[in-house]
């Protein structure tokens, strides 16, 4: 027989050893007794795993065996990191799920995109989280980096992680949320430069989640109160620039028929020091086209339909077929055969200087060209021809062929910036040509051509 006050130190060493055994994760981390696990290596998880193999062990795992290979030989198939970055990291880059089991601290991310219907599809993180649950052990940490609605770590993924690996939240294991900011092209605002927001499932886990951030980001951590605030942080950054962008698109629509250039007024109010510097164009992307409708979702399931998000999403859905329609229109204005026209595009990825081709809304574009049986050509020197014909149906040409009745400059790529209205009267007829400047970055230079721009 034990008394009861051995019986209650026996009980309080439990407790202690339970807590020493969580606090020892980031120990452990740090003096490579364990490994941290990074599931998904595209454009955020890849950067994750590299500067964390700078410091501690890690083991980059992707269900894709032929970028995983392409990652072993340094090779990022993103196109954002170059050979020297893999350089001098201690990582095992693996398609194994056998592999993962020598982790104790995984990171989940990967693509949290939408269906056809603007839906959230939760398919691969749903996925990821059953693989991390058949790997899953007492003691073990998991972070969240995909961006999804408040609400979706806790009741979506946390019940798949103890359906499949027969433990127990907060008593077995532990999670946190820690939104991804990672910016695809920018070399200025990186994983390190940016302040990271973390969270945990209580104060214990949030405290070593937050260290061991801190291992690879010199800005710092914020400690937010919940991971349903975390979640929610992130999803309002998008919609935010989402919406702003919004409104300047619906402006540049109401300045066009009134006959002034938006960027004239823009510069014009950007004289006030508290006016925001937003831009028209296309939003596209795996972010800002894609975030607002988690929160909407979200909002819905609440009982509220949510009015300004919605509408800012609309426009900005349309500015694509807006665009394709006006530029049909420039061509009839000079008294061209629209079924004889031929146009070129130039740019087919979401944004600048960058390879990703999803979501991108310059296929809206060709779409509305195709739909008035244009002879639509596409040039990009980032894209890749293959990738296109694969997701969109058509491929690039290498040059550009022939004359063509109009020219639409889609995506501002850093190979564009200097061409001159010269390099346009090339490939256009003697008499008549439209160059349509998406991003007004030629705004000035264009004295002979037809020249539209949002």
């Amino acid at each position: 027989m034990i008394s009861s006050n051995e019986f209650i130190k026996l009980e309080t060493n439990k407790g202690t050893n339970k807590q020493d055994l969580q606090k020892m994760i980031y120990d452990k981390l740090i003096n490579k007794d364990t490994k941290l696990a990074v599931i998904g290596l595209g454009y955020v998880g890849l950067p994750i795993a590299l500067e964390f193999a700078k410091k501690i062990k890690v083991i980059g795992f992707d269900i894709n065996r032929e970028r995983v290979q392409m990652m072993r030989n340094n090779i990022d198939p993103s196109n954002e990191l170059s050979s020297e970055e893999f350089e001098g990291t201690d990582i095992l880059f693996t398609s194994d799920i056998q592999d993962l089991k020598r982790a104790t601290f995984y990171v989940i991310a990967v693509p949290t995109p939408i269906d056809e219907s603007n839906l959230p599809d939760l398919k691969p993180l749903l996925s990821a989280s059953k693989t991390v649950g058949k790997v899953l052990k007492k003691g073990d940490y998991v972070v969240y980096e995909s961006t999804v609605y408040p609400g979706c770590t806790e009741e979506d993924c946390i019940p798949v992680l103890e359906k499949i690996s027969g433990l127990k939240f907060n008593e077995d294991f532990k999670v946190g949320y820690s939104p991804e900011r990672i910016n695809p092209g920018d070399k200025v605002h990186t994983l390190q430069t940016i302040v990271k927001v973390v969270s945990g499932c209580d104060d214990e886990s949030l405290e070593q989640i937050a260290k061991t951030y801190e291992l690879v980001v010199d800005a710092g951590v914020h400690r937010a109160a919940s991971i349903k605030v975390a979640e929610a942080a992130k999803i309002i950054e998008n919609t935010q620039r989402d919406v702003n962008i919004a409104l300047i698109n619906e402006l540049s629509i109401i300045f066009n028929r009134i006959g002034i250039n938006t960027y004239d007024v823009l510069d014009a109010a950007g004289t006030k020091w508290n006016f925001l510097p937003f831009r028209p164009g296309l939003v596209g992307g795996h972010c800002i086209g894609v975030d607002p409708y988690y929160l909407t979702h979200k909002a819905k399931k609440t009982g509220y339909h949510a009015k300004v998000i919605n509408s800012g999403r609309y426009v900005n859905d349309s500015m694509g077929f807006y665009i394709g329609k006006q530029t049909v229109k420039k061509i009839l204005a000079q008294g061209k055969n629209i079924m004889d026209a031929r146009v070129l595009v130039m740019g087919a990825t979401f944004k600048e200087d960058v390879s990703d081709i999803r979501n991108s809304k310059v296929i809206d574009v060709i779409k509305e060209l195709e739909s008035f049986s244009v002879n639509v050509e596409v040039v990009d020197p980032h894209a890749s021809s293959k990738e296109l014909k694969h997701e969109y149906g058509f491929g690039l040409v290498d040059e550009p062929t022939g004359e063509y009745d109009a020219v639409i400059v889609a995506v501002n790529h850093k190979e564009y910036l200097d061409l001159d209205e010269n390099y346009f009267k090339s490939i256009m007829p003697v008499d008549k040509g439209v160059l349509t400047d998406i991003k007004g970055i030629y705004k000035g230079k264009i004295k002979q051509l037809e020249y539209w721009s949002l």
